[in-house]
C-alpha cells in the first residue's frame, strides 16, 4: 500500500466531466439516424398477403381478389423494404388465420379498406398515393360481386376547409376539373347509346361529376386561380357505335378520372384535401368497375385505381 489518497482529486472530476461531455456527441453520432419506429404499412402488407393466399385457396370464386390483393402486397413490400424500419415480431402460426370462405373474405376486405383509408391523410405523399389507390382497390373488389359485399358508398367530395392551393398543388386540381369536365362530356354522349335500363346510373354519374366540376372550381376561385373550362369537343378514344362500347368509355372516364386525383393526393400535405381527393378516387374507382362489369371487362375491378397500368 501507499500513503496516496483513495479520493478522487478534483483534476480527476474535471477529466471525469470532460469525457461524459464528449460521449454525448459520439452516442448520436452512433445513433441509426432514421425513424425507429415499426413501418404503418406494415399491418398493410401483412393483411394483403393473408388475404392473397387465403382467396386463391377458395379457387375460382377467390381467384379475382386473390390477383389484386397480391398486387397490393408487392406495392406494399417494395416499399416498407425500401425504407428498411425495424420489423415487429411476427404473430406466430394461426395468429392471423386467412380467409376460408367468401363471408370472411367480405370482411377482409372492409377491414383493409378502412385501415388503408385511415392512414392517407397523415402519411408522406408518394406513400399517401399508394395507400389510397390500395383502398380503392378494395373498393373495387367490394363493388365488383354481391358476395363481398358491395362494401359502402365513397364519402362526400367537398372543397375542405381552409385549404390553400398553389404551385403544384393547384395545377393538380386544375388535372382533376379537366377530367371532370371530360367525364361530364362523355356521360352527354353515351345516354344516345344505352339502353334506358341505364337512365338512372348516367343521370347518378353525371351529378357526381357536376358536383365534383363545382368544388375544383370553387377551390381554384378561392386560391385567385382561373379555373380551366371544358374543350369544345373530345375525341374517344375508340369510336362509340353501341351500348358496348359505350360502356367501355364510360369506364375509361371514370378510369381517368381516378388517375387525377391520385394526382392531387400526390401533389399535397393537406389532410383535408387528401380526404376530398381520396373520395373522389373511390367513387370513381367503383363507377367505374360498375360499367366494366355491365360490357364483361376482365378483370372486372381493378387492383390499385389511379397507378399507372
Amino acid at each position: 500500500m501507499t500513503g496516496r489518497s483513495t479520493e478522487p482529486s478534483r483534476r480527476t472530476f474535471l477529466r471525469m466531466g470532460a469525457l461524459a461531455a464528449l460521449a454525448v456527441p459520439l452516442a448520436s453520432a452512433c445513433s441509426p439516424g432514421f425513424d425507429e419506429s415499426p413501418d404503418p404499412l406494415g399491418p398493410l402488407l401483412r393483411a394483403a398477403e393473408t388475404d392473397a393466399a387465403g382467396a386463391k385457396a377458395l379457387g375460382a370464386e377467390g381467384e379475382a381478389v386473390a390477383t389484386a390483393r397480391a398486387a397490393h402486397a408487392a406495392a406494399l413490400k417494395t416499399e416498407v423494404d425500401r425504407l428498411n424500419r425495424p420489423k415487429p415480431e411476427q404473430p406466430g402460426p394461426g395468429a392471423i388465420p386467412p380467409p376460408s370462405s367468401l363471408d370472411g373474405l367480405k370482411e377482409r376486405l372492409a377491414t383493409a379498406r378502412k385501415q388503408a383509408e385511415g392512414l392517407v391523410p397523415s402519411l408522406p405523399r408518394y406513400r399517401a398515393g399508394i395507400v389510397a389507390s390500395i383502398a380503392a382497390g378494395c373498393a373495387a373488389l367490394q363493388q365488383s360481386s354481391e358476395k363481398l359485399g358491395r362494401g359502402d358508398d365513397a364519402g362526400p367530395v367537398e372543397v375542405p376547409a381552409g385549404v390553400r392551393l398553389g404551385g403544384e398543388t393547384a395545377e393538380a386540381v386544375q388535372q382533376a376539373l379537366a377530367a371532370e369536365h371530360a367525364a361530364i362530356w362523355v356521360y352527354g354522349l353515351v345516354s344516345a347509346y344505352l339502353p334506358a335500363a341505364f337512365t338512372g346510373a348516367v343521370s347518378r354519374g353525371t351529378a357526381e361529376h357536376v358536383k365534383r366540376r363545382d368544388v375544383c372550381e370553387r377551390m381554384l376561385s378561392a386560391a385567385g386561380q382561373t379555373p380551366t373550362g371544358p374543350e369544345a369537343a373530345y375525341v374517344p378514344p375508340r369510336p362509340v357505335t353501341e351500348a358496348n362500347s359505350a360502356m367501355e368509355l364510360v369506364a375509361t372516364a371514370e378510369s381517368d378520372a381516378s388517375s387525377a386525383w391520385l394526382g392531387v393526393l400526390d401533389r399535397t400535405d393537406d389532410a383535408a384535401l387528401r380526404t376530398t381527393a381520396l373520395n373522389a378516387l373511390i367513387g370513381s374507382a367503383r363507377r367505374g368497375t360498375a360499367w366494366r362489369a355491365e360490357f364483361g371487362a376482365k378483370p372486372v375491378a381493378i387492383a390499385m385505381p389511379g397507378q399507372a397500368a
